[in-house]
């Protein structure tokens, strides 16, 4: 018994092993640029489609300016002679009554003969 105990009171001091961790190997990415080929593309030919469409919009624009220009300029003469249409209607009514008619017939030498005279019944 005396071995057995001299086994288990030995004076070695043990080390505690320690399990190794295996240290992080650096990954190694792949450089990446900020925009692909095809990114780069797509972002021209968004560009192209934005402006070209903005083009269009402004040049319709332009163009129903003009348009509205012109018909303020047609209503602006259809207004004008309407305003000559009713002075000069005014002026017809004005001289077709019968003393003015009569008054202009004296002047050129016409004289009122009765018995010339016939009376049309109205219709």
């Amino acid at each position: 018994m005396a071995l057995a105990q001299r086994k288990f009171h030995s004076t070695a001091v043990r080390e505690l092993e320690v399990p190794e961790v295996p240290g992080k190997q650096p990954q190694i990415r792949p450089s990446r640029k900020v925009f692909s080929v095809g990114e780069k593309f797509l972002f021209v030919l968004f560009s192209t489609i934005v402006v070209l469409f903005s083009t269009v919009i402004l040049h319709t624009q332009a163009q129903l300016n003009d348009v509205n220009i012109e018909v303020q300029l047609v209503g602006n003469e259809i207004d004008t002679t309407k305003k000559q249409n009713m002075e000069l209607s005014i002026e017809v009514s004005e001289n077709s009554t019968y003393e003015k008619i009569w008054e202009r017939a004296k002047e050129l030498g016409l004289t009122l003969n009765e018995k010339n005279v016939k009376v049309v019944p109205g219709r």
